[in-house]
């Protein structure tokens, strides 16, 4: 157990690697909310899964489950907020290839 949980420390710290140079080299703010979200979202479920490994008492085990179910809808939420507050600030990218809100009439 102890190994695997090892394994999945570091491929947490490795996505959480990665998504700091994909905030650093995309070239616009929904690039960037892409690649910090998905990363830190993987990269805290591996590390969530090796302290779980590492440690399996329950009472880890259930605060383990509760910060996923937390990530799982926090995440989400505010990568949009960022998002849409980006796109209110008409700091839109110039290749932008579909703006489905404009299409709609929501701007």
């Amino acid at each position: 157990m102890t190994i695997a949980s090892y394994v999945f420390l570091i491929i947490g710290g490795l996505f959480y690697l990665l998504g700091g140079l994909g905030v650093l080299r995309m070239p616009d703010t929904f690039n960037r909310i892409q690649a910090g979200t998905k990363a830190t979202t993987l990269g805290a479920f591996s590390i969530l899964i090796g302290v779980a490994l590492a440690n399996p008492v329950w009472s880890w085990i259930s605060k383990i489950i509760i910060i996923i179910v937390f990530i799982i809808i926090s995440n989400p939420i505010g990568s949009s907020a960022i998002a849409k507050a980006t796109y209110n600030s008409k700091n839109i990218p110039d290749n932008l290839v579909q703006d489905a809100l404009k299409e709609r009439g929501e701007e």
